[in-house]
């Protein structure tokens, strides 16, 4: 069965990389979600003004990858703890954010951020917060695969 879910952890150019890795991942859509404005462009997203997030919005066969596979993944594609930034990348738009399709998506989503909270892996706390999916909006397709596009090695993440 295919299902969908959608995160933000930074530049979308390299968390789409990191999701595409994954055997299971039949599709991935870099765009914007989380905000006021309709169908924002990157520019728009870019002035701080539009309240959106840059995520991924992950297609994925739950035959070959589970929900909390690409938690996992998604988890180590980024520092959680981080707010409002991704390495040199600074704003609202690269917050940290699990945007959930369905109540068994918030739930894996919330246990998966209390158990790496208890784990203790980071000194400080994990700033992700788990909200309901909002209307999804596409990017400019100069940002669909960028790196593969591109022909280069990812460089956003910063793990």
């Amino acid at each position: 069965m295919i299902e969908v879910a959608t995160f933000g952890a930074g530049c979308f150019w390299g968390v789409e990389s990191a999701f595409r890795q994954l055997a299971g991942v039949v599709a991935t859509t870099v765009g914007f979600m989380g905000g006021h404005v309709e169908n924002p462009s990157y520019q728009q997203v870019c002035t701080h003004e539009t309240g959106h997030v840059e995520v991924v919005q992950v297609e994925f066969d739950t035959e070959k990858v589970s929900y909390e596979e690409l938690l996992d993944a998604f988890w180590e594609c980024h520092d959680p703890t981080q707010v409002n930034r991704q390495g040199w990348d600074i704003g609202d738009q690269y917050r940290s954010v699990i945007f959930f399709h369905t109540p068994r998506q918030k739930e894996l989503a919330t246990r998966s951020k209390a158990e790496l909270t208890a784990s203790g892996k980071y000194k400080k706390p994990i700033a992700t917060s788990i909200e309901p999916a909002q209307e999804f909006y596409k990017a400019e397709e100069y940002h669909q695969q960028y790196y593969e596009k591109k022909g280069i090695a990812p460089a956003c993440n910063v793990k």
